[in-house]
């Protein structure tokens, strides 16, 4: 889904920019040009960086929880 209309930005791209290494919302912004023109998409951009950001701590935790697992 389209979140940016001004750049052309869809929520996809703002989560592979995360999984690229962006880190928060500002830096999805300085990436990818999101709300830079009207602004209106701003609110939408934060929400799907909140929620994609909270996967990927979500699952890192998982990973590290089950990495440090052993059998004896």
């Amino acid at each position: 889904m389209y979140v940016c209309l001004c750049e052309g930005v869809t929520d996809g791209q703002i989560r592979e920019a995360i999984y690229e290494g962006c880190c928060s919302y500002r830096d999805v912004r300085a990436a990818l040009g999101v709300a830079s023109q009207c602004g209106k998409c701003a609110c939408l951009a934060k929400q799907v960086v909140r929620e994609t950001l909270s996967d990927v701590q979500s699952s890192q935790a998982v990973m590290a929880y089950t990495a440090s697992f052993s059998a004896a």
